[in-house]
């Protein structure tokens, strides 16, 4: 490129490769190359060649990309090691396009970097320029500050976080009323009794600790009624000139490292009408973090407070300010300024004024402070030094210029959006933009710092496992490997709390799932698996080890990866046993006396079908009263109230007589004391068309023709009330005596014997038909036995071809064929044609007609 006018030509070029590129690998994505592989041998080879040439380039990228950095680049042999490596690919990514990003911008002249003042030279000369930050400077090796403080952080306890204030100024309401909890279930204040009997409130927490460390209960905030009451001073509603900020070569930065330097500073801030605040925020070594520098501006004056000092709880004396609500507090993006600020200092914004908020009301394309820093200063900021180490004592030039600049044009900016808020602000609903900005900024200063327990169970929480399950999609993992991979992170949690360090100082994600996929089965395995970083698991890796081994053969028998997260995600509807609980109170404590149990909830009738008896015939009736409005009447039900079974066993006898014998012998009605018991009887459904019967042999014209009509030959018959169109039904007598039943045994054994007989001669009489009917041609007659012309075979050398007829269309073999219908045709008085949905194409095969 000769000048920063080519750059489009060659922009359109790169853009138009990647294009054709990326259209390539979709294209090559959409195919089915398992299958290409295993089907074709030469495919296979090209594809892994392609492999390790595409896998060769990236690790070659990855590493040109990583020279300048402290990123540590993954080793890629195989297309797995990607997915395990995912997270350290990205963070090259992003650290080459933000490369490119960068190069670009100064090359086409986007971006014009300012330089700092002589007399506080970011760069110190003679040194290069760089992008990224040193790793000496990202993550300083320097002793942990947190060792020397007065209050040091405990992460042991999961109790409720209590406020660190010992005197409440600009108090609206007194501290000893204001430090009242908050139960999560109800959100009705429990004021804190600590002031009036401290000796029973500590006994109290002693049993709550020591029964429920996750605690329901929070404390309120102790500025919450002022927060809520406060009205912001009248300059805000003002539109004013904006006050221009002093240039950096006439002022000067006050570094506080000592608390005489706090009390100097807090009797010039007590003459501000506004001030500027910004925090700097180190979280790696450390397990909640560390609040590490603040910065406080004046139109006059920029200090640098050093946080990180031994006496840092006595920070709260700036409550005097910070809490003042004549004084407006600007701040940007103080989401967790807040937090922080009061966490390790006891520190509370009341009069906050979000610059971030007021660039969302007016819609600005941008709302990073660097952005508005460009956009009111002209002044480029270099935002690598979020990420750097601010525990380094003493503060390099250029990480001490980058904080300062944070707060010392931060009360311009802030005139010039008050002017424009108040400038596009209206008395109609919802166009007051001031207003809307103050709302959300006192949304934001009643934030609450709390602390977090370690969910082993569901994973659930900032500290917890199931975010990385998710984004690492390691759904593949095994039981085994669940379980070691949850231990791993418990174990992880357990030592960062207890060393005060990140989890990911004492193991790096990455680390995890390598070592929960190799699954190391001794120490020595385990050890040459963990990051050259991992510090602190080396040094306990014996424990580690017993801790994996211990949680893979438990994990056998334990939830897979896929329970788990189906039993994390939220229900839609109750289960049976939830209904349960909430249905019957009882079954909560089972220890109860009044417990109901299992049989009694069980129903003996269907609520669908009632008392119709819809299993076999050994079901046993239940008599059981259901609701009416869950009664309903089914056909079938319907029909057998119609059919009018006789279940009189006086009629029965009657009826049986009547049939068997042609009179009506009197039968002994039963015993009107006896019970009234239900007989299992078999019935038979027949339908209302009878079968025409064959015609039976000469020998056997009486004989019936099957076993059932030789048991009804001897069975009674029953009268029954016939339906139209309705089945039939038969209900079998019982036997009355062991005699009667070997009488008829017999009789049905000389039966069979018969048929068998008879079957036989059929057998000889069809075969000697068949031998005359080959030896004689011609129309066939009926035989000397007397056979049917209908028992004739079919013969298949006569029939007609279907598949070779010769159509006509209108006769068929010199018949008149009627014209067929066609649904598809217009007719002059039939209905309107059916639409056609599927036409036939070229390929389909059609119905061969006759």
């Amino acid at each position: 490129m000769g000048s920063p006018q080519d750059f489009k030509s060659v922009q359109d070029k790169i853009q138009s490769a990647l294009v054709a590129v990326t259209r390539s690998v979709n294209t090559i994505a959409a195919e089915d190359l398992s299958f290409h592989r295993t089907s074709n041998p030469t495919v296979e080879e090209e594809l892994d060649d392609t492999t390790s040439r595409l896998l060769t380039l990236t690790s070659s990228l990855l590493k040109s990309a990583t020279k300048s950095t402290q990123l540590q680049v993954p080793d890629l042999e195989d297309t797995d090691d990607v997915d395990v490596h995912w997270s350290r690919v990205v963070d090259v990514v992003d650290t080459l396009l933000e490369k490119a990003d960068t190069s670009l911008d100064e090359y086409t002249g986007a971006i014009k970097r300012k330089a700092g003042p002589a007399s506080e030279q970011p760069v110190p000369p003679g040194k290069k320029t760089r992008y990224a930050l040193e790793p000496s400077v990202r993550r300083a090796n320097v002793l942990k500050p947190q060792n020397a403080f007065e209050v040091k952080p405990d992460n042991l306890h999961s109790t409720p976080w209590k406020p660190l204030l010992t005197h409440k100024p600009h108090a609206m309401v007194p501290l000893e009323k204001s430090l009242g909890t908050l139960n999560d279930e109800s959100q009705t204040a429990q004021y804190d009794y600590s002031l009036f009997l401290p000796q029973l409130f500590q006994t109290r927490r002693d049993n709550l600790q020591a029964s429920r460390a996750d605690s329901k209960f929070r404390f309120k905030h102790p500025y919450e009624t002022e927060i809520l009451n406060l009205d912001y001073p009248e300059s805000v509603f003002e539109t004013t000139a904006p006050t221009k900020y002093l240039p950096f070569e006439t002022t000067t930065a006050t570094f506080v490292n000592a608390f005489e330097g706090v009390l100097l500073m807090l009797e010039e801030l007590r003459g501000a009408t506004e001030i500027a605040i910004d925090t700097e925020h180190h979280d790696f070594r450390t397990y909640s973090g560390l609040l590490s520098l603040m910065q406080i501006s004046t139109r006059e004056k920029d200090w640098i407070v050093d946080t990180l000092q031994p006496w840092r709880h006595k920070l709260e004396v700036l409550n005097e300010v910070f809490a003042d609500p004549k004084i407006v507090k600007v701040l940007h993006g103080a989401y967790m300024d807040i937090i922080w600020l009061q966490r390790d200092c006891g520190l509370y914004i009341v009069g906050l004024f979000d610059t971030f908020e007021a660039a969302c009301a007016l819609q600005y394309p941008a709302r990073s402070l660097a952005y508005l820093l460009k956009r009111f200063v002209d002044f480029d900021a270099d935002k690598k030094y979020q990420l750097a180490d601010w525990r380094i004592r003493p503060i390099p030039d250029e990480m001490f210029y980058y904080a300062r600049s944070d707060t010392h044009y931060l009360l311009y900016i802030y005139d010039m959006l008050r002017n424009e808020l108040l400038e596009r602000s209206s008395d109609e609903p919802g166009q007051n933009l001031m207003r809307q900005v103050l709302d959300k900024s006192k949304e934001t200063s009643l934030r609450r710092y709390e602390t977090t327990s370690y969910d082993a169970d569901g994973g659930q929480g900032p500290f917890g496992w199931f975010n990385m399950l998710i984004r690492q999609s390691a759904g593949g993992f095994s039981r085994e490997q669940f379980a070691a991979f949850r231990a791993i992170h418990k174990w992880r949690d357990e030592v960062a709390r207890r060393e005060d360090e990140s989890p990911l100082y004492v193991m790096n994600n990455a680390t995890v799932f390598s070592v929960t996929r190799g699954m190391p089965p001794d120490p020595k395995a385990l050890h040459g698996m963990l990051d050259k970083h991992s510090y602190l698991a080396k040094q306990e890796v014996a424990e580690l080890s017993k801790i994996i081994n211990q949680a893979k053969a438990e994990g056998a028998d334990g939830p897979s990866v896929a329970e788990v997260i189906q039993g994390t995600a939220p229900s839609t509807a109750m289960g049976v046993g939830d209904v349960a609980k909430a249905v019957f109170p009882q079954l909560r404590n089972p220890e109860k006396q009044d417990a109901i149990e299992t049989k009694d909830l069980i129903s003996q009738t269907s609520r669908l079908w009632g008392k119709v008896a819809m299993s076999s015939r050994w079901d046993q009736g239940v008599d059981v009263d259901s609701p009416k409005g869950l009664q309903f009447e089914l056909p079938w039900a319907r029909f057998i109230q119609s059919a009018q079974l006789l279940d009189d066993q006086t009629q029965l006898a009657e009826q049986t007589s009547t049939a068997v014998n042609g009179t009506t012998e009197p039968t002994p009605a039963p015993s009107e004391t006896a019970p009234q018991e239900r007989e299992d009887n078999e019935f038979t459904l027949k339908t209302g068309l009878k079968r025409k019967a064959p015609e039976p042999d000469s020998e056997s014209e009486s004989a019936p023709e099957s076993e059932d009509d030789d048991e009804a030959a001897h069975l009674p018959a029953i009268k029954s009330t016939s339906i139209a169109g309705a089945e039939e039904i038969a209900i079998a007598d019982t036997d009355n005596s062991e005699e009667e039943r070997r009488e008829r045994k017999a009789a049905k054994k000389a039966r069979k014997q018969a048929r068998k007989e008879r079957q036989e001669r059929k057998e000889r009489k069809k075969a000697e038909k068949l031998a005359n009917q080959a030896k004689s041609s011609g129309a066939s007659t009926k035989d000397e036995q007397g056979e049917s012309e209908d028992d004739e075979p079919f013969d298949y050398s006569k029939a007609k071809s279907v598949l070779h007829t010769k159509r006509s269309a209108n006769t068929d073999g010199g018949k008149q064929r009627k014209a067929r219908f066609n649904p598809y045709g217009m007719s002059a008085d039939g209905p309107k044609p059916a639409r056609r949905m599927h036409g036939e194409k070229p390929g389909k095969s059609a119905t061969f007609k006759k």
